[in-house]
């Protein structure tokens, strides 16, 4: 039997295709092994979001050959997508597949292998002209028996002057309602009680549909009304997604986590425009002040970019004052890494590294103070924890808000298995607690 091993980069996005493509080769025979074990076969996901990502991507492909110089190396993913002529230059690579064609993985590897083509063999095609939803199989979940990733939707519309996605997935594909709902049901039966949302842009869930009455808020109402759905958790949105009219759809959808990463990117308004972002800072002080009313205490995360062309310190400080006033429960920094293609790579007054660190740093620290006040905020009060895993004799699982809880309690461990956990203390970053 043929070994095939896989590695994946960035987004939660990538991670729902690398588990599609794991059961497509499943299927077809294969037996999947750790990507640092000999393998017949090695598939990198890349991710080219940074330098990082293409720099990781790069490492990852040297592995594979060290790990048995004869394999097959096939690279996917936005990396590929992007820059094949430079991946395919890489030593050691020998398949290169973009957007449109990892879905057909197995058909270009046969290809490949047949002997008959080109080596490196490169098969990328020009994903802003494909227009409909590639599903590749059925998803694979994240931990056995509790939360499945549900991907609804491919691509993105809005076309951030940084972000260089939209050129790597495409415009907006949105995946019909038949095919989530059947998998979802699928999963349930099977005992998984949490389903997330994934997407590249969540948000435009429907908007090209022929028919664009039916959208995100839709597709939630009909998930919730599954039997054995417990949970249904958003992945990022947008603030101008939480409106009135999704909020009132919130409200009658308990199964809903009062978790909603809502993407930021700066907490200055000029610096937004620059960004070609499609919210101003009060849009999104709108939107977290919805969502505080509906629930008691939700947890509200973003992401935010320091360092962005023409970034003063005084437009830095309005980021700063900003974020402060919302208290995230979590936030991801980033300094801003420049894409080759994209708008913001050529704009003037581009940000010193010194520069975007001393802002990173003083971020990351506001992050953890407000983490850490959103974690105390629990203390003394009851959750409802999924169990996903026991360790170092503590059960382990996530609330609806996405915090992380140790706890003990008298019932056996069972993953999937609902607790009622009381949170006890704050201890070294961890929450612990008793079930009741």
């Amino acid at each position: 039997m043929s070994k095939v091993a896989f590695t994946t980069l960035g987004c939660k996005t990538n991670f729902y295709e690398t588990d599609a493509l794991m059961d497509l080769f499943f299927r077809n025979g294969y037996d999947i092994v750790e990507y640092d074990e000999f393998s017949d076969i090695y598939v990198v996901n890349t991710c080219t979001v940074t330098h990082v990502g293409d720099k990781k991507s790069r490492q990852m492909i040297r592995r594979a050959k060290k790990s048995n110089p004869n394999g097959c190396v096939i690279v996917v993913g936005c990396y590929a997508q992007i820059s094949p002529e430079e991946v395919r230059e890489i030593e050691g690579v020998d398949i290169v597949l973009g957007t449109a064609e990892k879905a057909d993985i197995l058909y270009h590897l046969a290809q490949y292998q047949s002997g008959k083509t080109d080596k490196p063999y490169v098969a990328v095609s020009d994903v802003s002209k494909v227009k409909l939803f590639e599903d590749i199989s059925e998803t694979v979940a994240a931990s056995a028996h509790t939360r499945a990733f549900i991907k609804i939707q491919e691509g993105c519309n809005q076309f951030c002057s940084y972000c260089i996605i939209p050129y790597a997935r495409g415009r907006v594909r949105s995946r019909s309602s038949e095919s989530i709902l059947e998998e979802i049901k699928r999963l349930a039966t099977r005992g998984f009680k949490e389903f997330v949302l994934t997407g590249i842009h969540i948000g435009s869930y429907g908007i090209d549909f022929e028919d664009k009455t039916y959208v995100l808020k839709d597709l939630m109402g009909d998930i919730h009304a599954i039997p054995g759905v417990v949970r249904i958790r958003l992945g990022s949105v947008e603030p101008r997604l939480i409106d009135d009219a999704f909020i009132e759809a919130l409200a009658s959808m308990p199964k809903v986590c009062d978790h909603f990463h809502l993407s930021l990117q700066s907490g200055c308004d000029a610096v937004l425009r620059r960004m070609n972002r499609k919210y101003t800072t009060q849009d999104y002080a709108k939107a977290v002040e919805r969502l505080r009313k509906l629930y008691e205490a939700p947890s509200i995360t973003t992401d935010v970019i320091v360092g962005f062309p023409g970034e003063t310190d005084a437009d830095f400080e309005e980021t700063v004052a900003f974020v402060s006033s919302v208290a995230f429960s979590e936030m991801h920094i980033f300094p801003y890494s420049k894409r080759e293609g994209t708008p913001a790579a050529t704009m003037p007054d581009q940000i010193d590294a010194t520069v975007k660190k001393q802002r990173s740093e003083r971020l990351i620290q506001l992050a953890e103070e407000n983490k850490e006040a959103y974690m105390r905020h629990f203390i003394g009060n009851t959750v409802s924890v999924l169990a996903e895993e026991q360790k170092d004799g503590y059960m382990i699982g996530h609330t609806t808000n996405y915090l992380k809880v140790h706890f003990t309690g008298e019932r056996a461990f069972q993953s999937g298995m609902m607790y009622t956990v009381e949170i006890l203390e704050l201890n070294d970053g961890k929450m612990i607690g008793k079930a009741l």
